[in-house]
């Protein structure tokens, strides 16, 4: 069996995504993001650059603005997290298991070259742990 810090991000990423629009209406990405069963969505813009990530995080603090305001309506750029980190798809598991530890992210984009090629959650880890031992 292949150990931890042999297996890289790219065995046991993600690569099909769904991705937002900078410019998509909130409702509509929290009515994707439900249907699909995630928890969170990188946001492109029309370059398909990585300019943010929309996650339940930020779900639940539209709850927050639409309570006071009495509206759900906005961007997804207007809710998304702007500062998002990032991993490589050649970073090895071990490296990452130590960012799940120091941090509190659930899921990194894998971005490769400026790309965004997939992404990583902590279950995707936790299969990988799976398979391992």
């Amino acid at each position: 069996m292949a150990k931890l810090d042999t297996l890289r991000v790219r065995d046991y990423m993600s690569a099909k995504l769904i991705t937002f629009p900078p410019d998509m209406d909130v409702m509509a990405a929290i009515h994707t993001l439900a249907k699909s069963h995630i928890t969170a969505a990188p946001v492109v813009d029309d370059a398909g650059v990585l300019v943010g990530i929309l996650s339940e995080r930020d779900v639940i603090a539209i709850v927050g603005v639409a309570s006071e305001d009495g509206s759900f309506a906005g961007p997804v750029s207007q809710f998304m997290n702007p500062k998002v980190k990032t991993v490589e798809p050649n970073t090895s598991l071990m490296q990452l298991l130590a960012l799940f530890e120091r941090q509190t992210c659930r899921r990194y984009p894998v971005m490769a070259s400026g790309k965004l090629v997939g992404m990583i959650s902590r279950s995707d880890v936790l299969r990988a742990i799976s398979d391992t031992y």
